[in-house]
């Protein structure tokens, strides 16, 4: 065993656990990536922490600096961890579109928040975009470094470590990786990891079906949250996935609710939907195949939404 020097060295090496009940017989394997795991429950750990490391490195983020950031909460708290860990102000645009948990644990951290109103709830393009917008308004104050997260490109790299471990986890042995799609830095940074490995491993890609504009269809709104930003995000890379699967808020809700109650995994939303696709693309692949996906974020941060709610 190893003592970690700070909790920022406690990012990553994640567990990886089979479905058992949820996958249909005849299916595929399906292997979920536990990356509730991380010190603050979400895989964002990763990416925040990687951003504001390459920040450090070329020096647009300066000791005593403050980093300003728009999120749906599971990055901001990530954010809000590593800089409490390292030492820097955080000032957060957030919304009461998303669970009021994310908000409380980000200032815990001590972020400072600041809220842009939606449309009763619903996540849209126009949100997102005003959020967007006030935070770059927020970090033209000198000492300020504005993080972007959707046009960040140190963002993918963050997640290389998750591909090679999902490599090692599984000796080599998968044939398509699942995830969901906010601002594409996992799902491009597994990928190529992955394809470093082996460039036949299938990658596909989740939206909201409510909001599909990756398959080209209109924008729209939905609740799941994290993903579906209502239009392409500046960074997405069609090239690194090979297809799409659109999942509906409800489905990915019913999902998440038979996660924990029949495979005792705690997730939010997004992961019951990463787990619809995974279980469309395993009972395409058949039964000698591998299939693996991610367990996004804990359930602990989306008690207050209507996730849980029903019987």
């Amino acid at each position: 065993m190893r003592v970690d020097r700070s909790v920022l060295d406690a990012v990553g090496n994640t567990p990886i656990a089979e479905l058992r009940r949820v996958v249909p017989r005849g299916s595929a394997r399906v292997l979920a990536k536990l990356e509730f795991a991380n010190p603050t429950g979400s895989m964002k750990d990763r990416v925040a922490k990687a951003m504001v490391e390459a920040a450090e490195k070329d020096g647009r983020l300066r000791p005593g600096g403050t980093v300003v950031e728009y999120t749906a909460g599971t990055t901001g708290i990530s954010l809000a961890l590593v800089c409490a860990a390292k030492g820097y102000r955080l000032r957060i645009v957030f919304s009461d579109a998303f669970a009021e948990e994310k908000r409380r644990t980000m200032e815990a951290f001590g972020a400072e928040v600041r809220d842009v109103t939606s449309d009763h709830h619903r996540i849209t393009e126009a949100l997102i975009k005003e959020m967007v917008a006030t935070a770059e308004r927020l970090a033209r104050v000198p000492g300020h470094w504005f993080c972007n997260q959707l046009s960040n490109r140190d963002g993918a790299a963050g997640y290389h470590p998750m591909g090679e471990e999902i490599w090692q986890q599984t000796g080599g042995r998968l044939d398509a990786f699942v995830q969901a799609v906010g601002t594409a830095h996992s799902i491009h940074g597994t990928t190529e990891a992955l394809w470093r490995r082996n460039p036949r491993v299938e990658v596909v890609a989740v939206e909201p079906a409510e909001s599909a504009v990756l398959s080209g269809r209109p924008t729209g709104s939905h609740h799941i949250e994290g993903i579906g930003i209502g239009y392409v995000p500046p960074l997405w890379d069609p090239k690194l996935v090979s297809s799409i699967e659109p999942v509906s808020t409800e489905d990915a809700l019913r999902m998440t609710r038979r996660l924990a109650r029949e495979e005792a995994l705690f997730v939010g939303t997004s992961s019951g939907a990463n787990v619809v696709a995974a279980l469309r693309v395993a009972e395409r692949l058949g039964p000698d195949a591998s299939v693996v996906t991610v367990m996004v974020d804990s359930g602990l941060r989306y008690l207050s939404t209507e996730l849980f709610r029903a019987p």
